[in-house]
């Protein structure tokens, strides 16, 4: 399995240009107009989004106005606000923040549990339109082997079902049949690639139910947490959240 983040919300140049005319440019950029410590991208829309809800003020004159209070030196103000707004539900204020991955080598069963989540959007790869014989440019399909697989007669057994599989798979394309018919005997281990996206509401949702501990399968349970450590890669403060008991 391999996630890799291919894209994530970023302030526009509009907005950089208005901070640095600011009076909070020296709270929130440095002399090399890089964020300060404990400023990002996303908690710059977070904090605009949600002051936004309870201010007199716009958005903009919310970032000028009100970074010391809640970034730099102000940033257990930050907690104590962010924290506020996920324990009272008004969680829409995450949804400015999005977040696209490239994600490899997942069974179609981590599939078909990982598209239960509807706010998430997804581009998957087709075994309609691509060929998974033995002969073709694939090889053949790859497979996911459950954790659960650890004897010997376990792996024997379940590597030679797999076989035995892509063997029906060739065969029916051989006689002829379309390959996306052909699919149907194709299981659920199979791996496919996909790009998904979401919010971070969505995806803070998302792993309150398939994080370790919470019932899910292992595969998504491992899954659940690539998207969180890509997350807190470019938006190290929403680790707090990932975290955060019921």
């Amino acid at each position: 399995m391999k996630v890799i983040t291919l894209g994530h919300t970023q302030i526009s140049e509009d907005f950089l240009n208005y901070i640095v005319e600011s009076q909070a440019k020296d709270i929130i950029l440095s002399e090399f107009y890089d964020f300060q410590p404990g400023v990002s991208d996303g908690v710059l829309i977070a904090l605009a989004a949600i002051r936004e809800c309870y201010s007199y003020k716009t958005a903009l004159e919310v970032i000028e106005t009100e970074s010391k209070k809640y970034l730099g030196d102000g940033q257990k103000e930050q907690f104590r606000l962010f924290n506020h707004i996920i324990k009272s539900g008004h969680t829409s204020t995450m949804e400015h923040t999005h977040f696209t991955f490239a994600v490899e080598g997942v069974s179609r069963a981590l599939l078909a549990q990982l598209t239960r989540h509807r706010h998430l959007s997804f581009s998957v790869q087709s075994q309609r339109y691509n060929k998974f014989s033995s002969d073709s440019r694939s090889g053949g399909f790859d497979y996911v082997v459950p954790n659960t697989v650890e004897t010997y007669a376990q792996v024997v057994t379940f590597n030679e079902s797999m076989k035995a599989i892509q063997g029906m798979y060739d065969a029916l394309i051989a006689c002829g049949l379309p390959q996306e018919d052909a699919r149907a005997v194709l299981p659920n281990a199979a791996c496919v690639n996909l790009v998904v996206s979401g919010n971070l509401r969505a995806w803070l949702e998302f792993y309150k139910k398939r994080k370790p501990g919470a019932g899910g399968q292992f595969e998504i349970t491992q899954f659940a947490e690539h998207i969180k450590n890509e997350i807190i890669k470019v938006e190290p403060w929403v680790l707090d959240y990932f975290e955060m008991e019921e």
